[in-house]
């Protein structure tokens, strides 16, 4: 045997040797608490009681490690529960006598084999090519630098703080991952069971924390992530005009869940009128609503189809006068007429409260025959108590294949929140989407005798103004001072697909 030991080992010397003359040790007994040389190691070798009740290691400055600090005797036995080394008394007396305990050379075993499998789990992840910093950071400029190309040199700057405080953030996270693998390495390297039990609690952290690192998410909840996402938005709004999508994509990457690019409604969308009342009116293109105030009640439903012989209903966003109570959603196409007496999945805004609507089939064995429904409604509140508040336009989603609805409110051009997600919707009835549009006190109650502001006064009969002279067509025909008889007559835009 060779007393020449590795360059990049630290050098123990034997004990048992003369001061002038001590050579490199080959081995460290734990009990004797001696490192020996060749020479002076065959004695633990070759006696068999020695061989079999001293536990010998590699080399290593002992300093009082091989013994227990509570009872003082030697360590024998690993605590698997508290991953930690202890002696005959800990493992059959003390707080460990409950605890899953092994010898040395089996604990050695089952954790590097425990080990093992860890290390090929987290495989799968490190070898991903968004772990690479370099690729992540391509990947990401390539993205922004496509949208970067119409913007002004002011968005520059927005760019760049964005970019590096993501990087900062993932690159942060690699660092564990990076880590966990080099401990890893070292206690697969090590032989000797005692360093490599010595060790293991530490390389059990480390792999802990790579597990649960994330490389997909934004920057971590927290007040820099809310720092950055507000500056962000407070530039975006002078330089909307100029980098909106630019903006939209630094804020996709940021904060993803919270913040989606508008995407305008498909062309191919329009609004089939199921129920129309007399002061209504669709637009052209059949994409807009109107009511007429002086013509009689606001109250419309209208389904959603597509000019294209195979629609996609995935997707659509609608936005509905502020004073004006609608509900959006799912219904069944043979009660379009009248939606509540059929199947219904919605969100519903009256009188300024959200609410969600649900249905369940009493005949639940097939949906699809005749039966009754029962149609749920649950209002819709957030921070306990407080009531949801009205979105400014609404987006809609419907999975097909997850079987779910899913609102969102849409603010401005990129700020997008959930509303609410309905599951377990049946797909063996025949839905379609839909809106329908309201106002309580909607129509104009006209006055008979209609009084002008110039004391003239008109008689209302038969759908028109009369004076003693002549009759006249309501918002059409003036006063002789140049006032509209019967008032002015307002039309707006209640419904749109955006």
């Amino acid at each position: 045997m060779s007393d020449h030991l590795p360059t990049d080992l630290q050098v123990i010397l034997c004990d048992m040797c003369t001061e002038e003359e001590r050579k490199p040790a080959r081995k460290t007994c734990m009990k004797c608490e001696i490192s020996m040389c060749v020479q002076h190691l065959q004695i633990h070798l070759t006696t068999p009681v020695l061989l079999q009740t001293h536990p010998l290691t590699e080399p290593m400055v002992l300093c009082g490690t091989t013994k227990c600090p509570q009872h003082g005797k030697l360590l024998e036995y690993y605590c698997l529960d508290d991953m930690t080394c202890v002696c005959v008394s800990c493992a059959i007396e003390d707080q460990h006598r409950l605890h899953n305990m092994k010898t040395f050379s089996t604990a050695h075993k089952e954790l590097m084999e425990k080990l093992n499998a860890e290390q090929q789990a987290l495989l799968t992840k490190t070898d991903d090519v968004n772990v690479s910093l370099e690729k992540w950071e391509k990947s990401e400029r390539e993205k922004l630098g496509r949208s970067s190309v119409r913007l002004v040199e002011a968005v520059t700057s927005l760019r760049d703080i964005t970019l590096t405080s993501v990087q900062s953030s993932v690159s942060a996270r690699m660092v564990a991952i990076k880590t966990s693998k080099s401990s890893m390495l070292a206690a697969q390297k090590e032989k000797d069971t005692f360093r490599f039990l010595q060790m293991y609690s530490q390389v059990h952290q480390d792999l802990e924390k790579a597990k649960a690192v994330d490389l997909r998410k934004g920057l971590e909840p927290g007040s820099d992530r809310d720092k950055l996402v507000q500056e962000i938005r407070q530039n975006g709004e002078e330089m909307v005009k100029q980098a909106g999508h630019f903006w939209g994509s630094l804020l996709t990457l940021v904060d993803p869940e919270n913040h989606q690019e508008l995407v305008a409604t498909g062309s191919d969308l329009i609004f089939d009128p199921q129920m129309f009342g007399p002061a209504m009116s669709l637009s052209e293109d059949k994409r807009k609503v109107f009511y007429s105030s002086s013509l009689g009640q606001c109250t419309a439903t209208l389904l959603i189809r597509s000019t294209l012989s195979t629609p996609n209903f995935q997707r659509w966003m609608v936005s509905v006068s502020q004073d004006s109570d609608w509900t959006v959603g799912l219904c069944d196409k043979q009660s379009a007429q009248t939606v509540m007496d059929g199947p219904v999945y919605g969100l519903r805004c009256e009188d300024n409260k959200l609410s969600s609507l649900t249905t369940e089939n009493e005949d639940s064995s097939d949906a699809s025959v005749s039966s009754k429904h029962n149609v749920f409604s649950a209002l819709l509140t957030q921070n306990g108590d407080e009531a949801a508040p009205r979105p400014e336009a609404v987006e809609v989603f419907w999975n097909f294949v997850g079987s779910s609805l899913s609102f969102f409110s849409r603010t401005g051009q990129h700020q997008r929140e959930e509303i609410i997600t309905i599951k377990a919707i049946p797909s063996n009835w025949d839905l379609a989407p839909f809106v329908q549009v309201g106002k309580k006190n909607g129509q104009n109650i006209r006055q008979n005798p209609w009084q002008c502001t110039c004391g003239k006064a008109y008689n209302y009969y038969q759908n028109q103004y009369s004076d003693v002279n002549r009759y006249y067509s309501p918002h059409q025909d003036k006063c002789s001072c140049g006032a509209l008889i019967g008032g002015a007559c307002i039309t707006e835009v209640v419904c749109e697909f955006l």
